[in-house]
């Protein structure tokens, strides 16, 4: 037996700076407003682009009663005319009008400063959408994102996942969703790496943790699949360069807790342990090297050399040979 929908709350405060958080929010309202009202229409405007008598249009009850869900953007830059009239509709709302305002947290005036507190005090229901900045934020979101997928995620899955796809939400929640598609709900380190083989920056990344480890055949091989692929030359070299210059700056710290030099260094933790385990076998002066040969790639890719692919393979045979360096 199917559960029986609930209407939406009609009125939302969606918090915050995250867009693809802020989108969700939207998305899942109108959704709910869909549910009760498969008609409801979504309408979009900036409070910027309104005055108080379209406001008033807007939110009136229709003839036939169908369902809408209005959302005002920018609400942070609402004037004091706006928010009054906000303030008057909120309270006689209109059947079947679910009102969702989005604003930042912020604001210039004192209308757009206040607008959050009046609302909540009207009794909005409110979706905070922070923007995500600490790494310990960024691993949490993919956790949950693999969650309300209908899987799970192990620790070591989690900093695969960032390390390859990056800081980016959107592209975090499409890959956490198919990764748990693909798996079956199991997502760890290999099926990252399974599922990423063959997008541009992975495959950087591939050739990159190869070419540190002093795998000089399989950095070759990775790198040569990359290039039939056609992933640019410069992702690969700035891959080799951020691999590189990380074990120089975590070798450079000297042995420690992670999660406490992290700070110290401004990468996460996952990022710091991963690059004291490359570090073993590497030396100063081996290092040394390796940074003046990611220096050279980084402008032979950029023009300098004739040939980026050949430039390419020849920094990655320096940079495996300059970990065996004494």
């Amino acid at each position: 037996m199917t559960a029986q929908a609930t209407a939406p709350a009609p009125l939302h405060l969606v918090l915050g700076e995250e867009e693809l958080l802020i989108e969700r929010a939207v998305r899942e309202t109108l959704a709910a407003a869909r549910a009760m009202d498969a008609t409801a229409e979504l309408t979009r405007v900036r409070v910027s682009d309104l005055t108080a008598p379209e406001l008033a249009e807007l939110v009136s009850p229709s003839l036939f009663s169908e369902g809408r869900v209005i959302v005002l953007e920018s609400a942070q830059d609402i004037s004091q005319e706006l928010a009054d009239a906000v303030a008057a509709y909120l309270k006689d709302p209109a059947d079947g009008v679910v009102l969702v305002v989005v604003h930042t947290g912020g604001g210039r005036s004192k209308a757009g400063k206040s607008l959050p507190a009046a609302l909540k005090k009207a009794g909005a229901e409110v979706t905070e959408c922070p923007k995500l900045t600490k790494p310990a934020e960024r691993e949490q979101f993919v956790r949950h994102e693999v969650r309300r997928a209908g899987g799970k995620i192990d620790p070591a899955g989690v900093a695969a996942l960032i390390d390859a796809v990056g800081s980016d939400l959107r592209e975090l929640s499409s890959a956490a969703s198919q990764l748990v598609a693909d798996t079956g709900g199991t997502v760890d380190a290999d099926a990252v790496r399974r599922y990423h083989r063959g997008r541009a920056d992975v495959t950087g990344f591939a050739v990159a943790e190869k070419a540190v480890s002093g795998d000089r055949a399989a950095a070759l091989e990775s790198l040569r699949w990359a290039m039939q692929l056609g992933v640019p030359h410069v992702l690969v070299a700035d891959a080799l360069a951020d691999a590189v210059r990380t074990i120089a700056r975590v070798s450079g710290a000297g042995r420690g807790n992670p999660n406490q030099m992290a700070g110290e260094l401004g990468m996460p933790p996952w990022k710091v342990r991963k690059a004291q385990g490359q570090s073993r076998g590497w030396n100063p002066d081996g290092l040394a090297t390796a940074m003046r040969v990611v220096a050279r790639l980084n402008a032979e890719v950029k023009g300098v050399a004739a040939d980026p692919g050949y430039a390419l393979e020849r920094a990655v045979l320096e940079v495996a040979a300059a970990k065996g360096d004494r």
